[in-house]
């Protein structure tokens, strides 16, 4: 399956990728804390960092090419959008992702969608 979408959550280690036929793959990565340790540098000896894959979970309930997908770091909360133009909020739940929401115009893909700083609203691009 082709990839169409890949969105990163940095402070909480979420990766979000969607793709062909409805593909929304959520996965989880636990990183190391921060080296504080100035005599035990990975980078300056070569080394590399060691990450777990703590989720990796299918989102279902796209049917069409999922395009665009976006992080709600704040609330916990993951959007995507296909190329029908269905949108839905994906929310954490007892560590499993629900739908929360689901919005279908059926009459415009959208482009792009990006949540305010405080995460209580979400702007999106249509293609019209």
């Amino acid at each position: 399956t082709r990839i169409h979408t890949l969105s990163w959550n940095p402070d909480q280690g979420w990766i979000a990728c969607g793709g062909g036929s409805g593909l929304l793959k959520v996965l989880r990565l636990d990183l190391p804390l921060a080296n504080t340790d100035p005599s035990n540098d990975n980078c300056s000896t070569g080394g590399t960092a060691q990450s777990n894959l703590s989720m990796n979970q299918t989102l279902e309930g796209h049917t069409g090419g999922v395009l665009c997908s976006t992080w709600n770091a704040s609330h916990r909360k993951l959007a995507s959008s296909d190329e029908q133009g269905l949108i839905i909020v994906w929310t954490l739940h007892k560590g499993i992702w629900y739908e929360e929401m689901v919005n279908s115009r059926n009459k415009s893909v959208v482009r792009d969608m990006k949540w305010t700083a405080d995460g209580k609203k979400i702007c999106i691009v249509y293609e019209d």
